[in-house]
C-alpha cells in the first residue's frame, strides 16, 4: 500500500502508454511509492481496469487520460489534464510508442510518419507542455523509455528504430539544455521486455505458443526474458528525489553488454532480438 512517507510521497507523475506492459509496472510503482499518477492510453476499458486496480490496492489518487499521441495537440491535453486534476507536475515518463514493423521496402512515407509522430515527436510535445509545470515547481524529472534498437535494430524495426535512435538524442539534448532549471532528464535503452503486447506480437509472427521458454542464452543469459517490473523498479530509482543531481544519464536495461559485445559463435541459437 501507499504510505504518507513514500519515495514518491507528495509528486505527480504522468505514465504514458500506461494502460498495459512497462507503462502500467511503472505507474503501479509509482503508486505504490506515494505518487497521484496520470495514466495515459487510447482504450477506455483499460485504462479503467489499470486505474481501478490501482485505487482498489489502497495506492495514492490515480486518473487516467485517454488520447492518442499521433495527435500533436494530446501532448497540451494530456498535461492540461494532469494539472487539472492534481494541481502540479513533477514527473514524466514517456514509456508510450509503436512496435512498428518493417524494412526499408515495407517502409512508406505514411508508415514513417506515424511512428516518428507517436514515438519520438509526442515525447517532445510532451515535454515541452510540461515545462511551466515544472518551472513552477522549481524543477522537474522526465524518464525517457527508448530501446536497445535505438543504436541499430533489426532488418524490419527500420522505422522504430530510427525513432528510437532520435529519442536517445533528444533526452541528451534536453538534459543539457535544462540542467541549470532542475529539470532533469534521463532515458532507458530498454532489451527484451515480456510484455503481453510482446508476446502477442513474437507469435503473429510465427513464434509458437508458450516462446518464452525456449529463448536462447544468446539472448537470455539468465534463462528468462526481463519483466515490466524490474523496468519500474529502475524507473522509480532515477525519478526518486534521491537520485539528487543526476542528469543526462543514458543507461541500457539488458542482459549483456549492448555495445562491444561479441557473441559465442555457437549453433543453435535463441529467437532473435525483441524490445
Amino acid at each position: 500500500m501507499a504510505t504518507s512517507n513514500g519515495r514518491l510521497s507528495g509528486r505527480v507523475a504522468i505514465v504514458t502508454g500506461s494502460t498495459t506492459g512497462i507503462g502500467e509496472a511503472i505507474a503501479r510503482r509509482f503508486a505504490t511509492e506515494g505518487a497521484r499518477v496520470m495514466l495515459h492510453g487510447r482504450r477506455r476499458a483499460e485504462a479503467e481496469r489499470v486505474a481501478s486496480s490501482i485505487a482498489g490496492d489502497g495506492h495514492g489518487l490515480v486518473d487516467f487520460v485517454l488520447a492518442d499521441l499521433e495527435d500533436p495537440a494530446s501532448a497540451e491535453s494530456l498535461v492540461a489534464s494532469a494539472l487539472a486534476r492534481f494541481g502540479q507536475l513533477d514527473i514524466v515518463v514517456n514509456n508510450a510508442a509503436l512496435m512498428t514493423r518493417g524494412d526499408l521496402e515495407a517502409t512508406d512515407a505514411a508508415t514513417f510518419d506515424r511512428t516518428v509522430a507517436v514515438n519520438l515527436r509526442a515525447p517532445l510535445l510532451v515535454v515541452r507542455a510540461a515545462l511551466p509545470a515544472f518551472r513552477s515547481r522549481g524543477g522537474g524529472t522526465v524518464l525517457n523509455i527508448g530501446s536497445v534498437n535505438g543504436y541499430c535494430g533489426e532488418r524490419n524495426q527500420l522505422a522504430y528504430a530510427i525513432s528510437k535512435g532520435g529519442l536517445m538524442t533528444m533526452s541528451r539534448n534536453l538534459a543539457d539544455a535544462h540542467a541549470r532549471e532542475n529539470i532533469r532528464v534521463c532515458h532507458f535503452n530498454v532489451g527484451w521486455v515480456l510484455t503481453p503486447g510482446e508476446y502477442a506480437l513474437k507469435q503473429r509472427e510465427g513464434l509458437p505458443p508458450g516462446w518464452p521458454e525456449a529463448v536462447g542464452p544468446d539472448v537470455a543469459p539468465s534463462g528468462r526474458l526481463l519483466s515490466p517490473e524490474v523496468i519500474a523498479h529502475f524507473a522509480l530509482a532515477f525519478v526518486d528525489p534521491g537520485a539528487g543531481a543526476v542528469n543526462g544519464a543514458v543507461v541500457d536495461l539488458e542482459q549483456y553488454p549492448v555495445i562491444g559485445r561479441n557473441p559465442e559463435k555457437e549453433v543453435g541459437g535463441g529467437c532473435g532480438a525483441g524490445a
